[in-house]
């Protein structure tokens, strides 16, 4: 979750020396380092590719600029027109680019640790491109409860082209692909239905036909018990569940073959070493090792102290080494 990013003082160096967050975001020599400097600070087994999830509406075609303290200013879809607006993004400068920095991230790691690579799920993507940003997401969650075409033709397209980014991003060497759907929670019922589960289903069976052996993990953030609802649907390796979830009763409701990704609360690692040691403890056994990638909950915050990283990785290095998680 987030292994870049502003808690990492080297990252804070390399964004002033980018100039501003797109253009480390599309220098695949900078954004290949953000991507590693994790793993040269802690004992991790993957890296997670660093890019925004913003990519695809940006590479099809919406203006897309970051403001500092407010976050994304994207261009809007509004109606039919502005659906039809948008291009494919197979080609494009901001697709080469990310592809360019799994390229050589893949050239740099070593062959015991694995690159996950990523995008955002139809619904989260389709929010920001309805409100041009970052918000309370109502005007999205309105077209979605009111069913607009237009909206539905907007999720069809983001299917589309999230499929073909992600492809474009194992063909370069990503070994496993993650959907961020990471505001999945904030739709209930048969909009849920319509716009998180089905689009993320579409996503997964394109994705098994052209890569079957490629892992793909989906983060519905918010959803709770209804991971189970998308670990069922054939495709999904891991489901990522969020700090506020009860592992615990997932692993009763998740497919066997199925494997759960998370859930520390990143507030924990704020708390002294007790405290933190409890939580990570509590994590550990809430799931067999067999079938648990531990993580945090939600994104790293930026005020933690790197040395609470590494207690929560030893802690779970020694664990494993006890085998105490094995029941």
């Amino acid at each position: 979750m987030r292994q870049a990013g502003r808690y990492l003082p080297e990252y804070r160096e390399l964004r002033v020396k980018a100039g501003s967050f797109l253009d480390l975001c599309y220098d695949p020599g900078l954004a290949a380092e953000v991507t590693l400097q994790p793993l040269r600070r802690f004992d991790l087994d993957a890296a997670i590719l660093f890019a925004d999830i913003l990519v695809v509406p940006h590479a099809m075609g919406l203006g897309l600029r970051f403001a500092e303290g407010e976050g994304p200013i994207l261009g809007t879809v509004a109606d039919s027109a502005g659906v039809g607006f948008l291009k494919d993004l197979a080609n494009s400068d901001q697709v080469a680019a990310v592809c360019g920095t799994v390229m050589k991230v893949r050239e740099r790691l070593p062959n015991s640790v694995a690159l996950i690579g990523f995008c955002g799920g139809p619904w989260t993507v389709a929010s920001y491109m309805v409100e041009g940003g970052s918000s309370d997401r109502n005007k999205a969650r309105l077209a979605a409860y009111n069913q607009l075409p237009w909206f539905d033709a907007l999720i069809e397209r983001l299917v589309e082209q999230s499929v073909v980014y992600l492809a474009a991003q194992i063909d370069a060497g990503a070994q496993a692909v993650q959907i961020f759907d990471s505001w999945a929670g904030e739709l209930c019922g048969a909009a849920r239905e319509r716009y998180v589960v089905q689009p993320l289903q579409k996503m997964l069976e394109e994705l098994r036909r052209r890569y079957p052996l490629v892992p793909v993990i989906v983060f519905a953030r918010g959803i709770g018990m209804d991971h189970g609802r998308i670990a069922g649907l054939g495709g999904v390796s891991a489901v990522g569940v969020e700090a506020e979830a009860s592992l615990k009763m997932l692993a009763d409701v998740v497919p066997e073959s199925v494997a759960l990704q998370g859930n520390l609360d990143p507030v924990a690692l704020l708390s002294d070493d007790d405290g933190l040691l409890r939580e990570v403890d509590v994590v550990l056994r809430s799931v067999p090792q067999r079938r648990h990638v531990f993580n945090l909950g939600h994104g790293i915050r930026q005020e933690t102290d790197l040395r609470k990283v590494t207690v929560v990785v030893d802690a779970v290095r020694r664990f494993d080494e006890s085998g105490a998680g094995d029941g």
